[in-house]
């Protein structure tokens, strides 16, 4: 098969095998210490959840990416990549450690939100980057190979880091401080793969950047106005489009998130256990939605287009979304995660690539930092909808006919950009 022979070739780019390691290792741990943040504030037996308190907690961990976004990105086309990804994963393996040592102790609410906000908020900066990054590893040939290899496969080892999360909780852990320390050891091991890499290979170029950081970082304002600008100009068209689609869809996925949350919490199961060891096989089968995509977005993506593609991905998401969930049994909310999974990181697969292929080198941080930034946005939204809709128990015929007009508006909005 063509993919397979070009996927051996990539796969001998050392640049590229080396930073698909840094990805790996670094997303594998941020499977783990989210779904320790998950068990803790969701699942906690002593704990009476309702969607407005997960929206609060999405608020308090997600909106503040809103501020650091711009600054990410001003200097991740500053430092050398490499280094963002050695000393943020290092960070990251200590703060998780004062995580823990968090939930273990009788402190305020607001102490251990502010602990695993330091964790995410570095996150910003390594997932930016691996992304920015990508080109310079890679020849453009092979680029949207590289697009569905490297952000499904770390999504995938999300995947697999959660279910090792889900494990040991529930297989031993006594607590769910003793996830995070898994999550900070793994957080270690990716330090020590991003050594490995060349200080330079990653870029930037330092001719393609202003020299003086307090400069850069006073004219944020103007640098976001430059990305903005930059956007706009004719060639970059497509990639404020996929961008746009894509923050959409994942408004919708955040929604559903919410929503399955609840049903597994309190509609589906009678203890918290149950309803952990079912989100767990949710999240498995919605990995498996990913992996799929990987496989198929390269042949359909080269076929109609990566804009076209979002569209045909938006529009089965459409039909497919409100079939299967409107039941709100487990069973065919399970083929949902799978079908969406696919959707989704087939629709993420193409925006990436439009994204890199037409934005230039000099500004793919920012584009990528504000590209986090809607994300966030996006799924704090969706989380605050879903807090006003869903019922105490998640079942909202409501929000799934919401979900379902918001993806057919994409796929209609992207198929008529494409037809112009």
């Amino acid at each position: 098969m063509a993919v397979v022979r070009d996927l051996r070739v990539l796969l001998r780019f050392q640049g590229f095998r080396r930073l698909l390691g840094v990805r790996l290792l670094s997303q594998g741990a941020d499977g783990v210490f989210q779904v320790a943040l998950a068990t803790y504030v969701v699942f906690s037996p002593e704990k009476q959840t309702s969607a407005a308190s997960i929206a609060s907690a999405m608020a308090v961990l997600l909106l503040p990416y809103s501020l650091i976004g711009p600054f990410a990105g001003v200097l991740l086309d500053r430092w050398r990549r490499r280094q963002v990804f050695l000393y943020g994963n290092l960070l990251r393996a200590g703060l998780a450690c004062v995580t823990a040592v968090l939930m273990l102790g009788n402190v305020p609410a607001w102490l251990f939100y502010v602990s695993a906000l330091c964790v995410t908020a570095v996150n910003r900066f390594v997932l930016a980057g691996l992304s920015a990054a990508l080109p310079r590893v890679v020849d453009a040939e092979r680029l949207v190979l590289a697009n569905s290899v490297s952000p499904t496969a770390g999504t995938l080892a999300a995947t697999t880091g959660g279910g090792v999360a889900f494990a040991v909780r529930l297989l031993g852990a006594d607590s769910d401080a003793a996830v995070v320390l898994v999550g900070a050891g793994v957080y270690l091991c990716a330090a020590l793969a991003a050594a490995r890499i060349a200080a330079d290979l990653l870029g930037p170029d330092r001719a393609e950047v202003h020299p003086r950081l307090g400069e850069a970082l006073t004219g944020i304002a103007r640098g976001l106005g430059a990305g903005v600008r930059h956007l706009a100009q004719p060639p970059r068209r497509p990639a404020a489009w996929a961008l746009t689609a894509m923050t959409l869809m994942r408004f919708c996925y955040g929604a559903l998130t919410v929503m399955l949350l609840m049903l597994c919490r309190y509609a589906w199961t009678s203890g918290s256990d149950d309803g952990l060891a079912l989100l767990g096989l949710a999240v498995g089968v919605s990995g498996a939605g990913f992996f799929v995509a990987a496989l198929v977005t390269p042949w359909a993506a080269g076929r109609l287009g990566p804009g076209r593609w979002i569209a045909v991905c938006a529009g089965a998401a459409a039909l497919l979304e409100p079939a299967l969930c409107l039941p709100f049994t487990p069973a065919p909310m399970l083929v949902a995660a799978f079908f969406l999974g696919v959707t989704t990181q087939g629709a993420k697969i193409a925006t990436d690539t439009v994204v890199q292929s037409t934005v230039e080198d000099g500004f793919r941080g920012r584009i990528f930092s504000v590209y986090d930034v809607l994300f966030n946005v996006a799924f704090v939204g969706a989380a605050g909808v879903a807090a006003l809709i869903l019922p105490s128990d998640g079942r909202s015929v409501a929000l799934v006919v919401t979900v379902a007009v918001t993806y057919a508006a994409v796929a209609a909005a992207m198929a008529r950009f494409e037809r112009r």
